[in-house]
């Protein structure tokens, strides 16, 4: 149902149920300030409380005029019935149960491939199931379920929800559009942007569905009430447009306001306006079968005649491309036209290098944007990483660590059964192996490595899930990905996949390094897990990069995103570091195709964490009281976490697993201590303060390793180690 926000009339605001088990990973349990905090398990959710735009409210630090909504247990969990789908027929079956309407989709960039005959013989082999009630999807035939999209909520919630394109927010109804530009402010602790309609089209129909997506647009048929389409619309990425063309010949009021002679109006401060090739009189819209039309904002310092003119270049489609070379990823963004220049920006942060012609507010701050029809935008080149560099730790150093990787061996624990905490602790014992062997305790690295090789090859069993309930992957046929048995914070929705599996992949490449036979028996299993998150094109199996947003350069963590904010993510570290186990698993497999997308991935993910999470450009949000970001959102961005309100948690929910790829966090110093004197105000004894020491380690080591020694146990993270802890500390020296 939705509703508008009590202080802020005409924003969108939707109530929507919690997904079941959660959408991130930390506990239900409210944490005590004095002992360890559990890890973030279910989200808050429920009506949207007064003094917020939002349909969900994430738990904050210090803000007492919006307490923490309270946290709903999860449905009780399905009973496993074991169904093997075993056929394509099957799947089509499955498919169809799960209503997706068999409407004809349209191509798109990378279309979708026959797909790899390996991929498809290893999905042959394991068992094919939906863990999660499947959902009822508005999309066409012939397209893989896009989760984890900024605009999956088109596609999965039981009613459409907003999308945040940029700079445009837009509410596709069933019965038509509306779209705005967003009436950004900000308070102490979160900077709202949701949907606030403005220029609205009502298009007499009754349904949607998507029947295309690429990198940078997605096609949405509408449909009358018997099922036909009366036409498409074009939402595009960085666009000020939103194209529409008619199927069937139609009147249309464009409102709520007249249009001026010119074909705009101004409303709320916003000037919007319409092109078209039919006819327009007054807000009176005439299209013939085949015509279309061209909705449109202009920024307050644009030109209306230039936006007019741009408006009248459909966008067809769109492609991101990256290129990796020397220490720069270079991403072009093509706009696909019927021909010339659109107008188009990068997300905002990022320098395309052109000139603008106007400049829109969003709350990721000011963005240009162009009149072209391709943007290239650069990142640094993070290179992959699975070994602290521990050639500067002197021998008194060396023997601390090896005294500490004897102790952490001998309590090893590896009882975690489901895909989380299971791939943590794979981590955690796999970092320790790998630390005893480059300190030259290779019997002590080799009996961790007698307990992990069994265990991963359980995990990697393909018929796993045939006779038991945990420690195992299913393929779901109906959402096209690899579900985990035991699945945890919905997973089984699709949430946070990359997070899941990045540990996975992770572990394997270091378990693998020096065992072509392991990675050979593993191998089926874990290239789904990587092919799930990162296949670098979209098959019958799987989508093109699961959550990765080639425009936005990070990944989104819902799966069917049931917001009226958009999708979010909050751990931007264990984004990156799942392209990080991404990588070096695709390295081992020789796999050069998906190991230099992953590459680039990991680079635009770590960049874009510094640039919207850790290091955030405030200036626009003098209001914003705090230096870090802990969800970003389409439509907001909180100081916040889905599960705790220590000031820890927030900043280290962007510091987790602290891999040794995460030296792409030594940012600026003097911003590194600010960061962590805002996360420890009343000393380290906190939750999370192994990481954020790690972190401080960055800009002060001397520090880091005093406070380190001083630690207590129990705030060590448990897929970390007082071993690994130690040692991130003293490479930093």
């Amino acid at each position: 149902m939705s509703r508008h926000s009590a202080d802020h009339p005409g924003a969108w605001s939707v109530d929507v149920p919690a997904p079941s088990g959660g959408r991130r990973r930390r506990s239900a349990d409210a944490p005590e300030a004095s002992g360890p905090v559990p890890h973030p398990r279910q989200p808050p959710t429920g009506p949207s409380v007064p003094g917020t735009d939002s349909p969900t409210v994430p738990v904050r630090a210090a803000v007492p005029r919006r307490p923490p909504a309270a946290p709903r247990p999860g449905r009780p969990r399905r009973s496993r019935r074991l169904v093997v789908l075993l056929t394509v027929a099957v799947v089509a079956i499955v498919a169809g149960v799960a209503g997706v309407w068999l409407l004809p989709g349209t191509g798109d960039r990378a279309g979708t491939t026959t797909g790899d005959p390996a991929i498809a013989a290893s999905i042959a082999g394991l068992p094919q199931r939906s863990v999660g009630v499947p959902p009822t999807m508005r999309l066409a035939e012939g397209q893989v379920p896009p989760t984890n999209r900024w605009f999956s909520g088109l596609v999965f919630p039981d009613e459409p929800q907003p999308v945040f394109p940029l700079p445009l927010s837009v509410a596709v109804r069933t019965d038509g559009l509306s779209l705005g530009l967003p009436e950004v402010r900000a308070d102490d602790a979160t900077i709202f942007g949701s949907h606030t309609p403005a220029l609205d089209v009502p298009l007499g129909t009754s349904d949607l569905r998507v029947v295309a997506y690429d990198d940078l647009t997605v096609t949405v048929a509408m449909l009358a009430a018997g099922g036909a389409e009366t036409g498409r619309l074009v939402i595009t990425r960085g666009s000020p447009f939103v194209h529409y063309t008619a199927t069937t010949a139609q009147d249309l009021t464009v409102g709520p306001q007249p249009l001026d002679a010119d074909g705009t109006v101004v409303i709320r401060d916003g000037r919007y306006g319409v092109v078209t090739d039919g006819e327009l009189t007054g807000s009176a819209l005439s299209l013939p079968a085949g015509g279309s039309a061209t909705f449109y904002a202009v920024p307050p310092d644009g030109d209306p005649a230039v936006f007019a003119d741009a408006a009248r270049v459909a966008v067809t489609g769109g492609s991101v491309t990256e290129d990796v070379a020397g220490d720069t990823v270079r991403s072009t963004l093509t706009y696909r036209t019927e021909g010339g220049d659109t107008i188009a920006g990068p997300m905002p942060g990022a320098d395309a290098g052109c000139d603008p012609v106007g400049r829109f507010a969003t709350v990721y701050g000011p963005m240009p944007v162009c009149h072209t029809s391709a943007l290239t935008v650069g990142d640094p080149v993070l290179a992959p990483s699975g070994a602290l560099d521990l050639s500067g730790v002197d021998d008194a150093g060396r023997a601390e660590l090896a005294t500490l990787v004897e102790r952490d061996v001998a309590e090893l624990t590896l009882d975690a059964a489901d895909t989380y905490f299971g791939g943590k602790q794979l981590v955690r014992a796999a970092t320790l192996m790998r630390l005893a062997s480059d300190l030259g305790l290779e019997p002590t690295a080799q009996r961790v490595r007698d307990q992990l090789v069994p265990l991963l090859e359980r995990w990697a069993d393909p018929a796993g899930c045939a006779g038991r309930s945990t420690h195992c992957f299913v393929y779901d046929p109906v959402v096209r990905g690899m579900v985990g048995l035991e699945s945890s914070f919905g997973s089984e929705e699709f949430n946070d996949h990359q997070f899941h599996y990045g540990y996975f992949l992770y572990a394997a490449a270091l378990l693998g390094r020096d065992d072509p036979a392991l990675v050979e028996r593993i191998g089926p299993v874990v290239d789904l897990l990587a092919a799930d998150v990162g296949s670098p094109v979209r098959t019958p199996e799987f989508p093109e990069y699961r959550a990765f947003d080639a425009f936005a350069g990070h990944s989104w963590a819902s799966g069917f995103s049931p917001f009226g904010d958009g999708n979010n993510q909050e751990s931007s570290s264990e984004s990156v570091s799942a392209y990080n186990g991404l990588a070096l698993w695709s390295e081992l497999r020789g796999d050069t195709v998906q190991q230099d997308r992953a590459v680039a991935m990991l680079s635009r993910e770590a960049a874009s964490a510094m640039r919207h999470w850790v290091e955030p450009d405030l200036a626009a949000f003098p209001e914003f009281a705090h230096g870090v970001v802990g969800i970003n959102w389409g439509g907001k961005r909180d100081h916040a976490t889905w599960f705790s309100a220590e000031p820890s948690a927030i900043l280290a929910i962007q510091l987790i697993p602290m891999s040794p790829v995460a030296e792409y966090l030594r940012g600026d110093p003097e911003r590194i201590r600010e960061n962590v004197a805002a996360a420890t105000p009343t000393g380290y004894d906190v939750p999370y303060a192994d990481s954020i020491l790690m972190y401080l380690a960055l800009a002060d080591p001397d520090a880091a390793a005093t406070a380190a020694r001083a630690l207590p146990d129990e705030r060590i993270d448990d897929g970390n180690s007082r071993s690994y802890l130690t040692a991130w500390i003293l490479a930093q020296r």
